[in-house]
Order: C-alpha cells, then sequence, then structure tokens
C-alpha cells in the first residue's frame, strides 16, 4: 500500500513506495528551471572541478550542489544519476567529433611543420584539457563508458595525425611506417599534455615532428 505525504513547500502530493530506499524528488519550481541553462553549468563546473580533484566516487553530489550553490533536487532534475554527470562533462566539453577536420593544417612538403600545426590545433595543453583529462585517464580503468571515450579520442587522434602525414608527404605513404609514426606522434603528445598537467619536463613536439618526418623521408 501506498502512503501520501503532502510537502510544505508545495502542497503538492507525492507518493511514497514502502521500501523504497528514499522519497522520491521534487521537481524544481518553475523559478529554478527558467535560470537553468546557468545553473546547469555551474552544476557541471563543480562536478568538474571535484572529480579532478577528489575523484568521481570520493564525491558526493550533495557537495557538488552546495559548490554550485544550487539544490540537490535540481541537480537530479538535469542529471538523475552521478554517472550522468560524468558522461555529460565528456560529452560537452571534450567531444571527440570536434577535433576532426585538418584543413589549413597540412602542407605539402611539410610533414613535420604539419605535425607541429596540428597539435595546435587539438590544443591538448590548455587548462580545460588538463583538469578533463586527469579524470578521464583516473575514471577509464573503472567506468567502461569513460573507457570508450578514451578509446574513441586516440583513435581520432590517430586518424588525424595519420591524414595530416598523407596528405603533407610529397610521396605515398607506406601504411605501417605512417600507423607506426602517427602512433609515436600521437604518444608524445598525450604525454606533453600530462606533463603540463603535472609541472613535469615538457618533450619537444618540433623535434619529435622533425624526427618522424625524416625516418618517413628515408
Amino acid at each position: 500500500m501506498m502512503a501520501r505525504v503532502r510537502t510544505a513547500a508545495s502542497g503538492r502530493a507525492r507518493a511514497i513506495v514502502p521500501g523504497s530506499l528514499s522519497p522520491p524528488v521534487d521537481p524544481p519550481g518553475d523559478r529554478e528551471v527558467a535560470g537553468g541553462g546557468d545553473a546547469r553549468e555551474r552544476i557541471l563546473d563543480a562536478a568538474e572541478d571535484l572529480f579532478a580533484a577528489d575523484g568521481f566516487d570520493a564525491t558526493p553530489t550533495a557537495r557538488i550542489a552546495r559548490r554550485a550553490a544550487v539544490a540537490k533536487g535540481l541537480l537530479f532534475y538535469y542529471f538523475p544519476r552521478k554517472i550522468d554527470l560524468l558522461r555529460t562533462l565528456f560529452a560537452e566539453r571534450l567531444p571527440v567529433h570536434s577535433l576532426s577536420g585538418v584543413a589549413g593544417v597540412a602542407v605539402e612538403g611539410d610533414m613535420a611543420g604539419s605535425l607541429v600545426r596540428l597539435a595546435d590545433r587539438i590544443g591538448l595543453t590548455g587548462h580545460h584539457w588538463q583538469v578533463l583529462s586527469a579524470i578521464l585517464f583516473r575514471e577509464a580503468s573503472t567506468h567502461p563508458d569513460i573507457r570508450d571515450h578514451l578509446r574513441s579520442l586516440y583513435s581520432v587522434l590517430m586518424e588525424l595525425t595519420e591524414a595530416v602525414l598523407d596528405a603533407a608527404s610529397p610521396r605515398k605513404l607506406d601504411h605501417e611506417r605512417r600507423t607506426a609514426a602517427a602512433g609515436t606522434f600521437v604518444a608524445v603528445l598525450l604525454h606533453e599534455a600530462n606533463s603540463h598537467r603535472f609541472n613535469g619536463p615538457v618533450p619537444d613536439l618540433g623535434a619529435t615532428a622533425e624526427i618522424i618526418s625524416g625516418a618517413l623521408r628515408a
């Protein structure tokens, strides 16, 4: 049998199912939803900062709501489960599709310069990437969908790098050597991004590009 209770704030009745872990969350009021665009972004900002600092599992939704200065019910209105916050961060703030396209990057006969321009276009050393990558690499081992996003990101980086090498090379490249060269460049690219995040020694991307270019020309 279901009991009905009436909330003091709204006067609306809601059902509580016996044995449920918690009563259902009231939907946010019209005024809360009206300013929801800004609130939603604040929730994502707070989740990004806290997940990067403390990890996904160690961050309760209550802390995210407090950091975002929103009611917990509004957080659940936009993100019914905590994992939805994590998925949305990567889908909206580190989208794989945004990396597509190399127009204006590849210059025939200048493979090294083309690779450096590609790295600049992708922009993995920016602050936003550094914060999201901290979350991405930490959570990929325990959350399959985040691991899939990391794999997709790596695949896109490989495809872009191989496309730039093909377009910049004055002659047709051997498929296996091109793939190996692209894998080397992408590995250094990701290492450079992580070096910035940890304030460690930064690899020389330009020198790496010159070595790769020389090896492919040989």
